[in-house]
């Protein structure tokens, strides 16, 4: 096998001479490719390699984004005022970066005001145009119809050049 590592010379060996290699160094023998011919192992200490692995696996998750869903519930009847409150909750969530869930809930025989409820969701989605996008029109589920909206990325608009004040002659 071949034996790879800090401070040792990487040389192809038999298996007890490797062990030995690692033995006298007071660290682990790990194969690392199995498969390779000869198979290659690496002198290093194993508890060490196993607590970095788990650091940058730590580090991965944390950089990754987390999205987050809030869901507002209308009616096919919401009134103007009940409709700008929950419009405000929206624009708060897509401003903290959160995607919103929008959907109309049918009750009962409510349910023949799907018209209805497609232009409130549609009007909705359109009020809140510089906030966030829909990801989708409008679709209808059993007695739910309903639109995600994700938060439209803020644009860092840069700074015109000042044109020069002093005068040329």
């Amino acid at each position: 096998m071949r034996v790879v590592g800090e401070n040792v010379e990487t040389a192809i060996v038999h298996l007890k001479e490797a062990l030995k290699i690692a033995e006298d160094q007071g660290l682990d023998l790990v194969e690392i490719s199995p498969s390779a011919n000869p198979p290659v192992c690496k002198v290093i200490d194993y508890q060490k390699f196993l607590y970095e692995q788990k650091r940058k696996q730590k580090e991965i998750k944390a950089k990754s984004a987390k999205v987050v869903v809030k869901e507002i519930r209308l009616g096919p009847q919401t009134d103007d005022h009940d409709f700008n409150f929950k419009l405000n909750h929206a624009k708060r969530f897509l401003s903290e970066g959160s995607k919103v869930k929008v959907d109309v809930f049918f009750r009962g025989r409510t349910i023949v005001y799907k018209e209805q409820g497609e232009l409130i969701l549609l009007k909705f989605a359109e009020a809140l145009l510089e906030y966030g996008k829909p990801e989708s029109m409008p679709k209808l589920e059993g007695k739910r119809m309903m639109m995600m909206i994700s938060p439209v990325k803020a644009t860092v608009k840069k700074a015109a050049p000042k044109p020069d004040t002093e005068e040329k002659e």
